[in-house]
C-alpha cells in the first residue's frame, strides 16, 4: 500500500473477527445519578459484534482500568467503548490501560455521557437514558470500523529558540540548556533584562532586582550551549514541532569595546530615555544603567541620524549593517513581555495635569534622588500623595474608554495592588512626614508574604479610600492659589459613599499590564491570542505553558499578568516542556491527520485549496502506467486534522484517520436506528 494511503475501514474485511467491550462509568455519581447505567450496558449487550458490557463506580481508578485489561486478555476483546467524563480529561488514562492489556490505543472509542448527557438533562431520567443508550451505539458503530494506528514520530533537532530576554526568557533559556539542549535567545532590544531592570526593588523580600538579574545572567553568559543575539528579531519561520527553520535578523551593535567610551562622550544627539518612562533624556549611544548586559554601548539606529561623531580628530559616521542567520529549532518559547498601560490623554488628567504620573515613573523618579534628598516634582516640594488602583484594568463596558482595537482591559493585571501598597511602604519610610492616600476597588495582595505589605502600609498610617469601578475618582487641577495642585474626588464606600475630595500634590497612576504588539510573530507561528489579547494557551489547567501550534510554548507575562515569581515558575514550566519534547531526539504526534487513498484521488487539487495549514498538504508529481500524473500527498507534521480537506474532495479520496466519513456515517446511523428492546422498556 503507498505510504500516504489510507487502509480499509472495515476490518472484517481482513477476516479478523470484530469483539467489542463496552463499559458505562457511574462516574461518582455524576452519570449514575440521571443515567440508568445498567440498564444502559443490558441493551448495548444486544448490539452485534459486543461481547461483554460492564458497569463501575470509576472506571478511570485503577481498579476500574483492571476490569477492562483484564477482559482484553481474557475475553480476547480487540475493541473498547467507554462511556465517562469528557475525552479531555482521561483519555489518555484509557489509552494506557489498552495499551497495557497488548491493544493498539487507538482501537478504544471514548464517548462523553456526563457533560453530553447526564449534566445536561439531569431532570430528565427516562430521556438521559435513551441519550446514552444512542451515544453508547454510535460509540460502538465507529469501534467497529477502527483500525491500528501508530504516533507519527518526527526526529527533533535539540536546539530551542527562546524570544524574549526579559527574566522570563533567561530563567527559561537556561533551563533548557542545563538539560543539554543548545538554545539561542533572540533580544530585540539591545540589552537583557527587560522591564525587571527598570525596578529598584523587589517584594516581597525587598531585594535588589538588578543583583538578582546579573547573577542570572552571568549563569546564562557562561553557559557554553548558549548563543545570545541583542537587536535580533525573527523574520521568518517554516516548518513544524522538532524542525522550525526560523530565520533571524540582527542590527549592529555599532560600535566596539575599542572606542565606545570615546564615541559616547563625543556624541550630543539625544531622545527620550524610555529605561525612566520619559523622565530624562540619553544620548543615542547609550547604556541603560550601569553592570548591564552586554556591557558595551549600543547604538539607537531609531533615533540616530546619521551625523558623523567626532572623536580623536576624526569624523565616523555609525553604519547598521544588518546581519542574516538561519537555525533550526525543534521548540520555540515565547518569551516577549508585557508593556506598561499608558493611560488617554486626560485620564485622571494624565498628560494634562503635570502632577499626574503612572507608579513606573514614580518608581524611576526615586531611583534618580540622591540620599538625603527631599522629594519634589517639577522642582515643588511633595507634602501629598494619592496613588489610584487598577489604572488600564478590570475597565467595563460602555463605562471606559476602549482601547485601539474597541476593547476593554477587563482583567485584573495582578501586581498593580501589591506594587502600590509596597510603593506607600517605601515611601513612608524614606519621606516619614508624607501624607498618603491609597485609591482602590479591592485589595488583591494575593501573593505569598504579600498580605504583609497590605498591613505595614495599614500600621504606617496610609489612608484608604475605596471607590466603585463604575464611579473612578475624579482628577482635577486646583484653582490658583490652592495649598494643593491637584484635587481628587472620590465616593468612598469605606465611609458609606461620602463624598471625598482629597487635595495633593502629586498623583501616581498604578497602571496595569499591556500585552505587547507582537502581531508579526503571531501571523509567523500562527498562534493565538485570547479574550484579554495576550498569548493563549492550549488549556488552563491541563496544558497550561503550551500553546495550541505543537512545539510552541509560553513563558512569562506573554501569556498574561504575573508578578515575578509567578513568572519564573511559568519559564521553568515552559523549560521543563521544551526538555521533555526534545529530550529524546525525536517527537510524537497524535495519529488524527489527514490520509489519502491515492487510487482514488485524481489531482484536482480542491484539497490543496481548501487547506488552511501551509504545507499540510501538496500536489506532487507520481509515475502511473507510464504516465505523469498528480496526487495530493499529507505532511503528517503540518497537518491539524481539521478536515477542511475532506470536505473539499469530489471523489472521498481524503479521510481523517480515526475519523473517516464511513466511521461517521456509522455513528450517525446508529444514533438514527430504532432499538426495539428500548422501545419495549419505555415506550
Amino acid at each position: 500500500m503507498p505510504e500516504n494511503s489510507v487502509p480499509e475501514n472495515n476490518p472484517a474485511s481482513a477476516g479478523e473477527e470484530i469483539r467489542v467491550g463496552v463499559y458505562t462509568c457511574h462516574c461518582g455519581g455524576n452519570i449514575s445519578h440521571v443515567v440508568q447505567c445498567e440498564q444502559v450496558a443490558k441493551l448495548l449487550g444486544k448490539l452485534p459484534d459486543v461481547v461483554v458490557t460492564r458497569t463501575d463506580p470509576s472506571f478511570c481508578s485503577d481498579t476500574g482500568q483492571a476490569i477492562i485489561e483484564q477482559d482484553i486478555k481474557e475475553l480476547g476483546i480487540n475493541r473498547v467503548v467507554i462511556g465517562a467524563c469528557a475525552p479531555s480529561l482521561h483519555e489518555q488514562t484509557f489509552r494506557g490501560a489498552v495499551t497495557r492489556a497488548g491493544l493498539n490505543p487507538y482501537l478504544y472509542q471514548h464517548v462523553g455521557i456526563r457533560e453530553q448527557d447526564s449534566w445536561v438533562h439531569s431532570s430528565d431520567h427516562e430521556g438521559a437514558t435513551e441519550k446514552a443508550v444512542r451515544l453508547m451505539a454510535a460509540g460502538v458503530a465507529k469501534a467497529r470500523l477502527l483500525t491500528p494506528l501508530a504516533p507519527i514520530r518526527l526526529s527533533a533537532e535539540k536546539q530551542a529558540l527562546v524570544i524574549g530576554g526579559g527574566v522570563a526568557g533567561l530563567r527559561s533559556a537556561l533551563d533548557i540548556a542545563r538539560q543539554g539542549i543548545r538554545v539561542t535567545l533572540v533580544e530585540k532590544s539591545p540589552f537583557l533584562g527587560g522591564r525587571m531592570g527598570q525596578l529598584e526593588s523587589v517584594f516581597p523580600l525587598d531585594e535588589d532586582p538588578r543583583q538578582l538579574l546579573h547573577d542570572l545572567i552571568q549563569e546564562l553568559a557562561a553557559h557554553p550551549g548558549i548563543t545570545v543575539l541583542t537587536q535580533a528579531e525573527v523574520t521568518a519561520v517554516f516548518g513544524y514541532v522538532g524542525n522550525f527553520n526560523v530565520q533571524v535578523t540582527q542590527h549592529a551593535r555599532g560600535i566596539n569595546d575599542d572606542i565606545a567610551e570615546a564615541l559616547m562622550a563625543a556624541c550630543t544627539q539625544e531622545t527620550t530615555d524610555e529605561f525612566n518612562y520619559g523622565l530624562t533624556r540619553r544620548k543615542v549611544i547609550y547604556r541603560p544603567y550601569p553592570g548591564c548586559y552586554p556591557a558595551t554601548p549600543a547604538v539607537d539606529w531609531e533615533h540616530y541620524n546619521g551625523e558623523p561623531i567626532h572623536v580623536n580628530g576624526e569624523s565616523i559616521v555609525l553604519k547598521d549593517e544588518l546581519q542574516t542567520y538561519e537555525l533550526t529549532a525543534g521548540a520555540v518559547v515565547l518569551a516577549t513581555g508585557f508593556n506598561p498601560y499608558e493611560p488617554h490623554q486626560g485620564e485622571y488628567g494624565y498628560s494634562e495635569i503635570p502632577q499626574v504620573i503612572t507608579l513606573p515613573q514614580l518608581i524611576r523618579h526615586l531611583a534618580l534622588l540622591k540620599d538625603g534628598d527631599e522629594l519634589t516634582w517639577n522642582s515643588s516640594p511633595v507634602r501629598d500623595i494619592a496613588l489610584i488602583h487598577c489604572v488600564g484594568s478590570r475597565e467595563l463596558d460602555g463605562v471606559h474608554e476602549p482601547q485601539a482595537d474597541g476593547q476593554v482591559n477587563n482583567y485584573c493585571s495582578r501586581v498593580c495592588c501589591t506594587a502600590s501598597l509596597h510603593m506607600a511602604v517605601e515611601l513612608r519610610q524614606r519621606f516619614p512626614k508624607l501624607n498618603l492616600y491609597e485609591l482602590y476597588q479591592d485589595i488583591r495582595t494575593y501573593g505569598r508574604g504579600h498580605e504583609e505589605i497590605y498591613r505595614h502600609a495599614q500600621s504606617s498610617m496610609v489612608r484608604f479610600l475605596r471607590y466603585h469601578g463604575d464611579e473612578r475618582p475624579e482628577v482635577i487641577a486646583a484653582p490658583d492659589g490652592d495649598t494643593h495642585p491637584v484635587l481628587v474626588r472620590v465616593k468612598d464606600y469605606l465611609t458609606y459613599g461620602e463624598e471625598m475630595e482629597v487635595p495633593v500634590d502629586l498623583v501616581a497612576l498604578a497602571v496595569g499590564m499591556m500585552p505587547r504588539q507582537v502581531d508579526d510573530l503571531v501571523n509567523m507561528f500562527k498562534v493565538a491570542r485570547g479574550a484579554d489579547r495576550f498569548l493563549l494557551e492550549a488549556h488552563p489547567k491541563l496544558r497550561p505553558v503550551e500553546m495550541a501550534v505543537r512545539g510552541i510554548v509560553l513563558a512569562g507575562t506573554a501569556q498574561g499578568p504575573m508578578n515575578l515569581q509567578e513568572s519564573l515558575s511559568a519559564a521553568s514550566a515552559a523549560a521543563a516542556k521544551v526538555a521533555a519534547l526534545l529530550g529524546q531526539g525525536w517527537v510524537e504526534l497524535p495519529p488524527f491527520v489527514a490520509h489519502v487513498n491515492l487510487t482514488k484521488c485524481n489531482g484536482a487539487g480542491a484539497c490543496v485549496k481548501a487547506c488552511r495549514e501551509d504545507g499540510a498538504i501538496t500536489l506532487q508529481t507520481f509515475i502511473e502506467d507510464g504516465h505523469e500524473v498528480q496526487r495530493a500527498v499529507v505532511t503528517p507534521a503540518n497537518c491539524t486534522g481539521c478536515g477542511a480537506c475532506v470536505g473539499a474532495c469530489p471523489n472521498r479520496a481524503i479521510d481523517v484517520q480515526a475519523w473517516t466519513l464511513a466511521q461517521y456515517e456509522a455513528m450517525v446511523d446508529a444514533i438514527a436506528m430504532e432499538y426495539p428492546a428500548f422501545v419495549e422498556i419505555y415506550r
